[in-house]
Protein backbone atom coordinates (compact mmCIF):
# COMPACT_ATOMS: atom_id res chain seq x y z
CA UNK A 1 0.00 0.00 0.00
CA UNK A 2 1.41 3.64 -0.95
CA UNK A 3 1.38 6.63 1.30
CA UNK A 4 -1.17 9.21 0.16
CA UNK A 5 -0.83 13.07 1.69
CA UNK A 6 -4.29 15.24 2.00
CA UNK A 7 -4.67 18.63 3.15
CA UNK A 8 -7.24 19.39 5.52
CA UNK A 9 -7.14 23.23 5.38
CA UNK A 10 -10.10 22.62 8.03
CA UNK A 11 -7.86 21.74 10.19
CA UNK A 12 -5.00 23.20 9.25
CA UNK A 13 -2.89 20.36 8.64
CA UNK A 14 -1.35 17.83 6.38
CA UNK A 15 -2.49 14.26 6.68
CA UNK A 16 -0.93 10.99 6.18
CA UNK A 17 -2.90 7.67 4.97
CA UNK A 18 -1.92 4.40 3.96
CA UNK A 19 -5.20 3.09 2.71
CA UNK A 20 -7.92 4.75 5.02
CA UNK A 21 -5.65 4.36 8.30
CA UNK A 22 -4.56 8.27 9.01
CA UNK A 23 -0.99 7.85 10.25
CA UNK A 24 0.09 10.88 10.36
CA UNK A 25 -0.11 14.83 10.38
CA UNK A 26 2.03 17.93 10.44
CA UNK A 27 0.10 20.87 11.61
CA UNK A 28 0.35 24.32 10.70
CA UNK A 29 -1.03 28.18 11.98
CA UNK A 30 -1.12 30.48 8.66
CA UNK A 31 -0.20 33.58 9.92
CA UNK A 32 -0.83 35.82 7.12
CA UNK A 33 0.50 33.84 4.13
CA UNK A 34 3.14 32.68 6.14
CA UNK A 35 2.36 28.59 6.99
CA UNK A 36 4.10 28.20 10.03
CA UNK A 37 4.59 24.21 10.75
CA UNK A 38 4.40 23.34 14.22
CA UNK A 39 3.97 20.19 14.90
CA UNK A 40 4.53 16.46 13.23
CA UNK A 41 3.94 13.01 14.52
CA UNK A 42 3.47 9.62 12.43
CA UNK A 43 1.61 6.52 15.01
CA UNK A 44 4.34 4.88 16.52
CA UNK A 45 3.39 1.72 14.77
CA UNK A 46 4.57 3.35 11.23
CA UNK A 47 7.84 4.63 12.31
CA UNK A 48 11.28 4.31 10.88
CA UNK A 49 9.78 4.03 7.57
CA UNK A 50 10.67 7.57 5.78
CA UNK A 51 6.83 8.12 6.49
CA UNK A 52 7.62 11.76 7.69
CA UNK A 53 9.57 12.54 5.45
CA UNK A 54 6.86 11.50 2.45
CA UNK A 55 4.79 13.60 4.29
CA UNK A 56 6.56 17.00 4.42
CA UNK A 57 8.05 16.48 0.63
CA UNK A 58 3.60 16.25 -0.49
CA UNK A 59 2.71 19.18 1.79
CA UNK A 60 5.56 21.27 0.29
CA UNK A 61 5.00 20.02 -2.91
CA UNK A 62 1.15 21.13 -2.43
CA UNK A 63 2.37 24.42 -0.97
CA UNK A 64 4.58 25.12 -4.35
CA UNK A 65 1.91 23.96 -6.37
CA UNK A 66 -1.16 26.06 -5.17
CA UNK A 67 1.06 28.83 -3.81
CA UNK A 68 -0.31 28.43 -0.76
CA UNK A 69 1.91 30.63 0.73
CA UNK A 70 5.67 30.42 2.73
CA UNK A 71 6.77 28.32 5.13
CA UNK A 72 8.66 29.09 8.38
CA UNK A 73 9.48 25.50 10.27
CA UNK A 74 8.84 25.97 13.88
CA UNK A 75 8.82 21.52 14.62
CA UNK A 76 11.95 20.48 15.31
CA UNK A 77 11.01 17.93 12.50
CA UNK A 78 10.16 19.98 9.80
CA UNK A 79 13.36 22.57 10.41
CA UNK A 80 15.46 19.05 9.97
CA UNK A 81 13.50 18.26 6.63
CA UNK A 82 14.28 21.59 5.31
CA UNK A 83 18.06 21.69 5.81
CA UNK A 84 18.22 18.19 4.23
CA UNK A 85 16.17 18.80 0.97
CA UNK A 86 17.82 22.45 -0.19
CA UNK A 87 15.04 22.05 -2.61
CA UNK A 88 12.33 23.45 -0.78
CA UNK A 89 14.65 26.62 0.15
CA UNK A 90 12.35 28.55 -1.90
CA UNK A 91 9.30 28.27 -0.12
CA UNK A 92 11.21 29.48 3.46
CA UNK A 93 9.79 32.67 4.45
CA UNK A 94 13.16 33.48 6.34
CA UNK A 95 16.59 31.92 6.57
CA UNK A 96 16.78 28.87 8.41
CA UNK A 97 19.66 29.60 10.98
Amino acid sequence: MDPHVLHNSALSRYELFLGEEKIGHADYVDVEGELQFTHTEVDPAHQGKNYAAILMREAFKDIEENNLGKVWPVCPYVVTYMKRHPETESLLSRPLD
